[in-house]
């Protein structure tokens, strides 16, 4: 059965979709020995040979679904030209995996890896918005005026964010323990709206995803996704 080539590489563990076009366009697929750049092209996996900077792809024969509690100091990438650590350093598996969204380099906490391609879109692009909560350390102690304008939504550099929830944690003499929670995922957003408000993210840490949660995984440690965990990602 035919499907679109960008469809069948995110299905083989290459990269997510959206990658896997960019590789397209970079001249980096060919289908039986020849360069293809288009985006619509739709393949037989069944008889036609797709390959990747030269190496042949073909299906996982295993699905696999991690959550790696990031440490700070690690890129969301597959690879980094300048030789910096990424999540696949943490991560050792014999599937190629990707992860699902990024997380800041200066940022901790849950990040979703896989090699479902479906899985992959059912995340980014959910039918229904799905709640996105950190723990943040930021700068000062915000009053009831700059967390009402945080919540209400905030002009980030020509785009004005959701609304969003704030809630102090606990505060310390200089700064601020919070919990926020939003449904975007705008670059560096919450570090450029918690900046709009003058105070600063000293540090920050996603706790979870809509249903998945880092329980009490340690950070640079991964684990699979429970069966629960799995449906509710189906669900989206």
């Amino acid at each position: 059965m035919e499907e679109r080539l960008q469809k069948y590489m995110a299905s083989c563990g290459v990269a997510s979709r959206r990658n896997s076009e960019r590789m397209i366009v970079a001249g980096r697929v060919k289908v039986n020995g020849v360069t293809k750049l288009e985006l619509g092209l739709k393949i037989d996996p069944s008889i036609d040979i797709v390959e990747v900077d030269g190496v042949k792809i073909n299906l996982e024969k295993r699905k696999i679904y991690i959550v790696l509690n990031k440490p700070e100091g690690y890129l969301c990438t597959l690879k980094d030209e300048r030789g910096r650590k990424t999540v696949l350093d943490l991560v050792k598996t014999e599937e190629r995996i990707f992860p699902i969204g990024r997380l800041d380099y200066d940022t901790s906490g849950l990040l979703i890896m896989t090699n479902d391609g479906e899985i992959y879109n059912k995340v980014i692009h959910p039918r229904e918005k799905i709640n996105k909560v950190y723990e943040a350390e930021i700068s000062g102690n915000p009053n009831l005026e700059e967390i009402n304008k945080f919540c209400g939504g905030v002009d980030i550099g020509g785009y004005i964010t959701a609304p969003a929830n704030f809630e102090i944690i606990e505060k310390y003499k200089e700064n601020t323990l919070v919990k926020i929670t939003i449904h975007e995922g705008k670059k560096r957003q919450i570090r450029r709206m918690c900046k709009e408000i003058n105070h600063p993210v000293i540090k920050l840490k996603r706790i979870s995803i809509g249903q998945i949660s880092l329980r009490n995984l340690e950070k640079g440690h991964w684990r699979f996704l429970s069966d629960e965990e799995l449906e509710y990602l189906n669900t989206l």
